[in-house]
């Protein structure tokens, strides 16, 4: 085991660093373990999913710049005037959107978002009522030195004083609703602990003590037994090995792995992050009792408790919903623009062989979740394949004369869209592959060690990966690695224009049919 002596020895980024050498060097092949029955119990009470406070915290953003907005309408629309009349009407949207826009940002600066300030209310009082008064003032200076002029004074005194009661009253429901949410479960980081022992004792301790703790323990996972790592931990069961702890973290909606090892424990660190990497959760590194200190950034904090951040979810709150919102707008306009297309090709699939006109195979989808992916049927019915365990070959009898031409145009991946509409799939997003899929006698995830990486987001119609060529048949180990990589890369440098880009490249890649049978 690898120490640390000198803080200027250990570095979050070269750790990071070193497990993606572990990842590209190893070639053993990954091990499905069977979840004991109490943990898969355990896991069965959290497979719902909760709220984080981030997404929270941005709707109450919303909701605040709502309300501001639709005072100040209100009192223009009640108390409005002559002076209100001579102003267009877009150009007073734009004023008070302004002036609630303002103060949302000036809320923002005063802290007023934080999970502490939501919950006591009435001692955030001040700060809430002064950004609102800083707001209003600037907006009107704003206007003042602008010559615009205001809507009607009786209206902009109404935006003032109303808008300051509803913030206040606003903000106690807020209050009101974060502790019961904060009681019941809605509002919450689910967490895991990875080691058990005193060290891990200690953590809990530090973050029980913690009054604006958002975290909840689901459970503490250790490969060690007797007193290094007893069956019972600050209050909290061991629930199984490491191994047994991804399979854990598929099964209930899991939002943060935490290893409760000391950071001079370099390597067995190592071990356990080129196991638990595949997964598609916030890893953490308990620092509370390490004297070594690094660079801020290297930090989170749960109140006062350090953590290193070690590798952070992907796509995560925000951005997974600005990508939701993409896939379903692309995928509305495309259904519109392309059912004809679909529609021809139902009908050809339905006259050229018996059988239905739609096919569905099961594949692995986010978090290793099996999902039915729909394609338009290509294969003769009595030698179709479901579990993909034979590759479709150039010149393939199974295949027939439309399903030949319907894969070479990829037509038949069409009613995909549907599939993302329903939450499935994504528009851009590593390919799902079957569940049984193979490339000779072996599963692809004996092939790629880090394979089921590709499950940490939503899969997608098209990829990164069959732009770059890695379309079709895979039929050599090589193939699966290469369009692993690509996914993994995906997946690290993921952005809406990513997205675009690879949307915007798929019709013109999908000329190239080498690899279509």
């Amino acid at each position: 085991m690898n120490k640390v002596n000198n803080p200027d020895d250990f570095d979050v980024d070269d750790l990071r660093r070193k497990v993606s050498e572990l990842r590209a060097r190893g070639d053993e092949p990954a091990t499905s373990t069977v979840l004991n029955p109490f943990a898969r119990q355990i896991a069965e009470q959290f497979r719902e999913t909760s709220h984080s406070p981030a997404m929270l915290i941005g709707q109450f953003r919303l909701i605040e710049f709502g309300l501001m907005l639709a005072v100040g309408l209100g009192g223009e629309l009640v108390f409005g005037g002559a002076n209100s009349n001579s102003i267009p009407f877009l150009l007073r949207l734009f004023i008070l959107g302004f002036g609630s826009a303002l103060t949302v940002l000036l809320l923002q600066l005063a802290d007023a978002y934080q999970i502490p300030a939501l919950r006591a209310a009435t001692r955030s009082i001040k700060r809430v009522v002064g950004s609102w008064v800083i707001g209003f003032l600037l907006t009107i200076l704003f206007l003042h030195l602008f010559g615009m002029g205001l809507p009607s004074a009786i209206g902009t005194i109404s935006w003032f004083v109303v808008g300051a009661i509803v913030l206040v009253v606003e903000r106690q429901a807020i209050a009101f609703g974060i502790r019961n949410w904060a009681r019941n479960g809605t509002m919450e980081r689910r967490a895991v602990i990875v080691g058990g022992g005193e060290p891990a004792k200690q953590f809990v301790r530090a973050l029980e003590q913690q009054p604006d703790n958002d975290i909840r323990i689901c459970g503490i996972f250790d490969d060690r037994g007797g007193d290094r790592s007893p069956t019972v931990v600050a209050g909290y069961p061991k629930l199984g090995t490491f191994d047994e702890l991804l399979e854990f973290a598929r099964l209930a909606r899991i939002d943060m792995l935490i290893i409760a090892l000391p950071a001079t424990a370099e390597q067995r660190i190592l071990q356990l992050l080129r196991k638990l990497w595949v997964l598609p959760v916030d890893i953490r590194l308990a620092a509370h009792a390490d004297r070594l200190r690094f660079r801020p950034r290297s930090y989170s904090h749960v109140g006062e408790v350090p953590m290193f951040d070690i590798f952070d979810k992907p796509i995560r709150d925000w951005d997974s919903v600005a990508k939701r919102i993409f896939d379903i707008g692309f995928s509305l306009v495309a259904i519109a623009l392309l059912w004809p297309i679909m529609l021809a090709a139902a009908i050809a699939v339905k006259i050229n062989s018996k059988g239905p006109i739609i096919f569905r195979q099961k594949r692995h989808g986010f978090n290793n979740e099996i999902i039915e992916v729909l394609k338009f049927r290509s294969m003769y019915t009595d030698l179709g394949d479901a579990t993909a365990i034979k590759a479709v070959t150039k010149g393939d009898p199974r295949v027939t004369p439309v399903g030949r031409f319907l894969r070479k145009s990829s037509i038949d991946e069409l009613p995909q869209l549907f599939n993302v509409l329903k939450g499935e799939l994504s528009l851009v997003g590593p390919r799902p592959h079957a569940v049984s899929a193979q490339t000779g006698e072996r599963k692809y995830v004996d092939v790629v060690e880090g394979y089921f990486a590709r499950h940490r987001v939503k899969p997608g119609v098209t990829g990164w990966a069959q732009i770059n060529g890695l379309r079709g048949e895979l039929d050599s180990d090589d193939k699966i690695r290469a369009r692993t990589a690509y996914d993994l890369d995906y997946i690290e440098n993921w952005s809406l224009l990513f997205d675009l880009k690879i949307l915007f490249l798929t019709p013109i890649r999908l000329l190239n049919t080498d690899n279509a049978y």
